[in-house]
């Protein structure tokens, strides 16, 4: 079936394009993009009139977690994918943390004939780095790319064993896949709960030094300078990491970077109420480290946008704050946190579907992330100026754990498609 979407602006930054432009989606494939007025509607029987919103392509998130197999009572990955559909993404990779650990073939096929069962959205998997996230032996990393993994990652557990680390770099080089490091000295962290500084010592709570993130980098940014490989630097929350990842980019060593929303947004203040939902690894820091982040967005140090998606049931996340799981859902929020950088005049609307769409995309070599002509019609539509209240009780995800409850934002998802079918639309809500 044929589907129009006319009157939009589109934005693209794969194929360089900003302007008004009409599409026409063919056989789950995009067929035309031409100026408006020029596709004859003529017997198209879906007709999407987009006035006043963004066409962009789907937007992709590189680092969620959606807990099946093994915890499907915070997340599946059929919820987890309507939640990814209701904040415009069309495509996400899912981190290996689920019970069995995604370390090998069985595993990694079992994701995937799940999410063809029932994934609303493109769904990738990543492949553990080290057996059981144990940290103690390399995963069958070349099954993990036969078998579908576009990544490496024992996200939640750094690989503190540097020659381990040095190792799973140097099959990084020759699988042509990042590793994506969850940047920690654990040494420095142990039973900490929050960053560390005025705020945890005034709270009474053992904190989480910021040396403990710049340390790690540092040390991963030497080790990939020895071994070639690629480094992928997860949730980058320390302006001193984002420093030492435009030194080495300078270098021109092969290291990309991401940063979630929750770390331009808020700082280690949210967590003066003792609220668990303020509680993530890694942790919320300051307003000096936001400024450098928003540095690292402005000038291309910072790759990408990604959500850490991380749902938690309440019994999770309603005890002791020292007791609390880190983590919050973040794929429902992450169009209107975006828009703020906008607002404060950080990054221009292009850039901010950029980093929500191609750079993801090229770091990670996938075909998605564009509205080329012949392409998979992976769609966002939205428009950036409707304002609204976040209610997490209307999230789509199965877990609700969000500190942005209440707060006044502007962007509003209206439809996402996938391969050219309409997957969400607020019309629906």
């Amino acid at each position: 079936m044929q589907t129009l979407i006319k009157n939009g602006r589109v934005i693209d930054p794969a194929n360089q394009i900003d302007g008004f432009f009409d599409i026409l989606i063919n056989n789950r494939k995009i067929e035309v993009v031409a100026p408006q007025g020029k596709i004859p509607a003529g017997k198209i029987k879906e007709i999407i009139d987009a006035k006043g919103c963004v066409v962009a392509p789907g937007f992709c998130d590189m680092h969620v977690h959606f807990r099946e197999p093994g915890h499907e009572y915070k997340e599946t990955i059929e919820t987890g994918s309507a939640s990814a559909a209701a904040g415009g993404f069309s495509t996400v990779a899912v981190m290996p943390n689920t019970s069995p650990v995604n370390d090998n073939r069985s595993v990694t096929e079992l994701i995937l004939s799940q999410a063809k069962k029932t994934a609303l959205v493109n769904i990738f998997p990543i492949g553990a780095i080290t057996k059981g996230l144990k940290g103690e032996t390399l995963s069958d990393m070349g099954e993990l790319k036969e078998s579908g993994c576009i990544g490496y990652s024992d996200d939640g557990r750094p690989v503190m064993d540097s020659e381990l680390m040095r190792r799973a770099l140097e099959y990084s080089r020759m699988f042509d896949l990042p590793c994506i490091q969850h940047s920690e000295v654990l040494d420095l962290t142990r039973g900490g709960c929050m960053n560390e500084g005025i705020v945890s010592t005034e709270l009474g709570l053992k904190g989480m030094p910021v040396e403990a993130e710049d340390i790690m980098v540092f040390r991963d940014i030497c080790l990939l300078e020895k071994t070639g490989g690629r480094l992928h630097v997860a949730h980058i929350s320390s302006g001193g990491a984002v420093e030492l990842v435009r030194q080495a980019k300078a270098k021109g060593l092969p290291v990309t970077c991401e940063v979630a929303p929750h770390h331009f947004t808020l700082t280690e203040e949210a967590c003066r109420n003792y609220d668990t939902n303020a509680k993530m690894s890694p942790p919320l820091r300051t307003d000096e480290d936001i400024d450098l982040i928003k540095d690292g967005l402005k000038d291309g140090t910072i790759d990408m946008i990604a959500t850490d998606h991380a749902p938690h049931d309440l019994a999770d996340k309603q005890v002791e704050f020292s007791n609390a799981c880190f983590g919050i859902v973040g794929l429902e929020t992450a169009l209107p946190l975006t828009l703020k950088l906008v607002d404060e005049n950080i990054i221009t609307l292009q850039k901010a579907v950029d980093l929500l769409t191609q750079q993801p995309c090229r770091v990670f070599n996938l075909d998605k992330g564009t509205l080329g002509v012949g392409k998979d019609a992976d769609i966002v539509i939205f428009n950036p100026d409707t304002e609204y209240t976040i209610d997490p009780a209307k999230f789509k995800s199965r877990s609700k754990n969000s500190p942005y409850k209440g707060w006044e934002v502007r962007g509003k998802i209206l439809h996402t498609l996938v391969a050219g079918k309409t997957v969400y639309s607020s019309d629906n809500d």
